[in-house]
């Protein structure tokens, strides 16, 4: 949980509210993907934050979700934070 902790305070307010408005299943933008591994400590740190979905895009690239845990963190009711 520590992990998850450091890395959601290393996001910016605008990054959070952009996953949020993404939903828990949400595809990660590049750039999304860039603040979390910012957050994480630096380039391809936060690999493991993130997953491959298993679908494909238009281009032939795949699709970035959170991890479980960490979507849960993220999506968990605020009250329950504390």
């Amino acid at each position: 949980m520590a992990e998850i902790s450091a890395l959601l305070a290393g996001l910016t307010a605008e990054e959070l509210e952009e996953i949020r408005a993404l939903g828990p299943k949400g595809h990660l933008g590049r750039h999304l993907i860039e603040a979390l591994d910012r957050a994480a400590g630096g380039p391809d740190a936060g690999r493991g934050f993130y997953v491959l979905d298993g679908s494909v895009n238009g281009n032939g690239g795949q699709f970035h979700i959170l991890r479980n845990d960490v979507s849960d963190r993220i999506f968990q009711p605020q009250t329950a934070q504390g």
